[in-house]
């Protein structure tokens, strides 16, 4: 009974892994758009019953949902190099570390208490931030264009980053609480889409490693319980038959005892009866003529 307990919990712990794979991208929404990521990052936030967006994603949640559109969460280094080539927030968002940043170019006090550079936020891993995902596919392509493109583009990218950065210098406080409405201008950014047939690949190919993974664990937890039940089996039968032997031991000694006691009293008696014959032998000498 135990082991089918086991067998179930198993596996409802992968399914509960495979379920967490599938994300509604109905109520989340993306800075820049999806197709207008900086250096492959871009941030998701949740929206909320007035379509506005709010911080709804622990450490956990956040990596599972990027890994849900297809792309991995960003790393520091990542969100840093986006920070140089124009990324600018007002929101926190969880990052492959474990902790919450905000890049920030111009000193704004209601963003980041008017830091700049990238401004950390060590908080634990249950508190809900947005969360920054890292689209590798786009980042190569950005770097290929930017080997490519002349002086003038690369102008008008500069000047199409500090448009983005306007646009989002005036989002709500990242340490105002998540049922507050934000003041945010997010109306250029488009629902999350799923990534490249590629990216859902590889999510697929990290579903199997896993789903394989808690099968052999459920295997070797099985193992194990067999092979602990029948070690507990034969020592149960050694020590069955240890106590079989001293018992037999202990009749022995009994007997050889019993033996010796019976042998005593056999000569005590032939004793005893010497001990007549002689005074009757006695008594008839004195009492002869």
């Amino acid at each position: 009974m135990n082991m089918i307990w086991l067998f179930i919990t198993s596996v409802l712990s992968i399914t509960s892994v495979i379920s967490g794979q599938k994300t509604d991208t109905s109520n989340i929404r993306v800075f820049p758009a999806m197709n207008q990521t900086i250096a492959g990052v871009f941030q998701v936030s949740s929206l909320n019953h007035l379509n506005q967006p709010h911080y709804a994603f622990n450490a956990s949640e956040a990596r599972r949902l990027c890994l849900s559109l297809g792309v991995d969460i960003a790393s520091k280094a990542q969100v840093n190099k986006a920070l140089t080539r124009g990324l600018e927030t007002c929101r926190f968002g969880w990052i492959d570390e474990h902790f919450a940043v905000i890049p920030r170019i111009k000193p704004l006090s209601t963003c980041g208490q008017s830091r700049t550079g990238l401004v950390i936020w060590r908080a634990s891993v249950t508190k809900h931030f947005d969360v920054f995902c890292f689209n590798e596919s786009d980042a190569e392509t950005q770097l290929q264009d930017a080997t490519t493109t002349s002086p003038l583009s690369s102008s008008d990218d500069s000047t199409h980053s500090t448009q983005t950065t306007r646009s989002t210098s005036s989002s709500s406080s990242p340490h105002s609480s998540s049922s507050s409405a934000p003041q945010t201008r997010d109306t250029e950014a488009e629902p999350a889409r799923y990534g490249s047939s590629a990216q859902r690949s590889a999510g697929g190919k990290v579903l199997l490693i896993t789903s394989i993974c808690g099968l052999l664990l459920t295997a070797i937890i099985i193992i194990v319980y067999l092979k602990s039940r029948r070690f507990w089996s034969q020592s149960s039968d050694m020590k069955q038959k240890q106590e079989y032997i001293e018992t037999e031991d202990c009749t022995c000694v009994k007997s050889v005892e019993q033996t010796e006691e019976d042998a005593q009293d056999e000569e005590k008696i032939q004793v005893e009866d010497e001990d007549k014959e002689t005074d009757l032998s006695d008594s008839d000498v004195t009492e002869g003529p």
